[in-house]
């Protein structure tokens, strides 16, 4: 990493709070700009998010922010109403006025006297989602945006479901995250010694847990349209520069964008990163020069000039090597790829019969705790987050091996399975994984993908099976891109459950599975196509540059010395109950240059008996704690369960919130839903 110390322009960094259209509500921003902006006026990039500029993001809004503003740009940080030190109170994620406030932000940074109009948005996860999201509404100043890490599709790929089916593992996590994230008080350094308590009350008061609203809505309907801007790909006026890993759960965004959007606005990067930015070096690498590669996006469509960005290959793809399987690579071996359509007329399907035309009929019934070595739902980096040697769930699952392989194959895309089944249960989900099986047995898992038997007919409704009859479904596997080597075999295992990714649902049931009448379909890429692309438009191979950012903040990394295991898995063998611990690691306890002490702990909890999805129970609890010397201490300790019945979900919260030891705000919250697809 090379961190840049002096740039073209001199660099000032301000607090200010911007006016939201209600008249009543400021959000409060950090600015970075340069010093002569206003002789000089600069275009402005926003970074619009919940997770407090203050403290949470500082390390990460330290590296890019002041590198965009020595390079001629006013760079913006805003807290999202109700979070950080802005006012009002917490919504729903990507909620209309979330969005509104975006758009009154963009329109407010184009008439400021340092702006020459033109407006671009960036974020990774949030900030991602809501750039896509607000160039959807089109605001005249918004012309380009980098989305990394972010979906098109809030029901089917996102943290609460997947193929149709309630994803166990985030949708519990991530709304107890939430909670705990809604619940952190402004800074008084920013808002002021009289106002922080009552602004912090008057957001706990309003909050509540997102899990209610989530599982409330089970079927793809218009909560999840709104926001998900694969309902109208044409709505997006904006240039757009995707970026994704193929570590991450949305990298599927990048391939249906590259698809949807114009050869003109549209330009595509998929890495073999987890859910980070790719300049941060955090595995799996290599890591690129993210920073200089956005910048010609930055100056091509808010500048005028031509940087060349715009003739590179519409999609830039990390073709991945083969690995034996890990929890972590520091560096995923493999080549860069080039495609200037997609689909890429390079790749083809080839479709793989799973068994002979006399292959007898194969029953499948996984233990519940299939799926425990599935990894994480969001890799951010960590030792264990990638999933490990898959010999254990491969004997959970019933596997269909080809042939060792004559020759490389190369895959780079979205494959397919398709099943001829019958369900024994009315409500059933059906969960296939892609392994490259070496000579010496051990699996790596390639790519996977989930299909809720009752969304077999689309998102928006449940139908159940008629058992005893036989139906062909086929559903898509999150994209990839691999290389399959020589003498290794691809397996193709299939589960009908995934536990904790994929919640299960209440009967315990079986597939009976046709062989001969199935089939996987990779999407193959022809290898000569490399030769062709160095020769397009006089272009030489991929590459980008080193990682380069601002200088790091100062920010001292504290780890507890009762340190858990990130991940680790329990046997009770009386209870034949399995159980899952996580310490999702997001960066635990720092201490930052001002004083501020920021700590952190979180733990999630899955259980379930290997012959009981009814004994299925996920949990996440989290404490923080926010001083500075003396004058300031606050404290927010939060809890989320989820179990269900065969009819309800049940989902207990509470809160309690302190400063300097006395009790804010208590709160218990306890809820059902009925189980209507999931």
């Amino acid at each position: 990493m090379k961190y840049r110390e002096h740039f073209d322009r001199q660099v000032v960094c301000e607090d200010v709070w911007i006016p939201t259209r209600d008249g009543r509500t400021h959000l409060h921003a950090r600015i970075w700009r340069p010093t002569d902006a206003e002789t000089d006026p600069v275009p402005a990039l926003l970074e619009y998010l919940p997770y407090r500029k203050t403290d949470w993001t500082a390390p990460r809004d330290a590296q890019r922010h002041p590198w965009y503003a020595g390079h001629g740009y006013a760079s913006v940080r805003v807290d999202i109403r109700g979070h950080g030190d802005s006012e009002g109170t917490p919504g729903d994620e990507y909620d209309a006025q979330e969005l509104a406030d975006g758009v009154d932000v963009v329109n407010w940074l184009a008439e400021q006297p340092w702006c020459t109009g033109k407006v671009g948005m960036f974020g990774i996860s949030w900030g991602g989602f809501n750039s896509l999201q607000i160039a959807a509404l089109a605001p005249e100043p918004l012309k380009a945006i980098v989305t990394v890490c972010s979906t098109d599709d809030r029901y089917d790929n996102d943290v609460h479901y997947t193929g149709g089916a309630v994803l166990g593992i985030d949708m519990l996590a991530w709304a107890g995250t939430m909670l705990a994230f809604a619940a952190r008080p402004p800074d008084p350094t920013s808002v002021g010694e009289d106002r922080w308590l009552p602004m912090w009350r008057e957001r706990l008061e309003a909050l509540d847990p997102f899990l209610h609203t989530w599982l409330a809505h089970q079927q793809r309907d218009d909560y999840w349209r709104h926001g998900s801007v694969c309902e109208d790909y044409t709505a997006i006026d904006a240039a757009v520069l995707a970026v994704g890993g193929w570590s991450d759960p949305y990298r599927d965004t990048v391939l249906r964008l590259m698809e949807h959007l114009p050869d003109d606005r549209v330009r595509g990067i998929v890495g073999p990163w987890s859910h980070q930015y790719p300049d941060r070096g955090l595995p799996p690498g290599p890591a690129i020069g993210f920073l200089q590669e956005t910048l010609r996006w930055w100056d091509q469509h808010l500048k005028g000039e031509d940087t060349g960005v715009m003739r590179e290959p519409k999609l830039r793809a990390w073709l991945n090597d083969p690995v034996p399987p890990a929890t972590s690579y520091d560096v995923m071996p493999g080549r860069w790829v080039g495609d200037d359509n997609w689909p890429s007329p390079s790749v083809s399907w080839d479709e793989r019969p799973l068994g002979g035309t006399a292959a007898a009929p194969v029953l499948v019934r996984s233990p519940q705790h299939t799926g425990l070595d599935a990894g994480r739902f969001f890799p951010f980096g960590n030792a264990s987050d990638l999933p490990p040697d898959q010999r254990e769930e491969d004997g959970r699952s019933v596997c269909f091996d080809s042939t060792p392989l004559d020759g490389r194959v190369e895959i780079l895309g979205r494959p397919r399975v398709r099943l001829r089944l019958d369900s024994a249960a009315p409500r059933a989900h059906v969960v296939a994984r892609i392994c490259d099986v070496a000579p010496d047995g051990s699996s790596t898992l390639v790519t996977r993908g989930v299909l809720n038997l009752l969304s077999r007919h689309g998102r928006d409704r449940a139908v159940e099976w008629t058992p005893g009859t036989y139906e062909t479904v086929e559903f898509e596997l999150n994209g990839i891109g691999y290389a399959f080597p020589p003498g290794h075999r691809i397996r193709v295992a299939v589960s009908d459950t995934y536990w904790p990714w994929v919640w299960p649902h209440g009967e315990r049931g079986r597939l009976t599975v046709l062989p001969a009448d199935s089939a996987l379909l990779l999407p193959v890429r022809d290898p000569a196509s490399d030769e062709h692309e160095d020769e397009h438009e006089g272009r030489g191979p991929i590459r980008f540059e080193e990682p380069e950012q601002a200088p790091p903040l100062p920010v001292t990394y504290e780890r507890s010395a009762e340190a858990t295991p990130e991940r680790l898995v329990t046997y009770d063998v009386a209870k034949g109950e399995w159980t899952l611990e996580v310490d999702p690691n997001y960066g635990g306890s720092r201490v930052y240059p001002d004083g501020l002490r920021y700590e952190e702990s979180a733990r999630e909890t899955y259980r379930i008996r290997a012959d009981d999805p009814l004994s299925a129970v996920a949990v996440s609890e989290w404490t923080i704690r926010l001083r500075r010397g003396d004058d300031w201490d606050a404290e927010i300790m939060t809890r989320t369960e989820l179990r269900a019945t065969a009819t309800e979900f049940i989902m207990d919260s509470r809160m309690e919130t302190r400063a300097d030891g006395e009790t804010v705000v208590k709160r218990a919250w306890h809820r059902t839903t009925p189980r209507t697809s999931a």
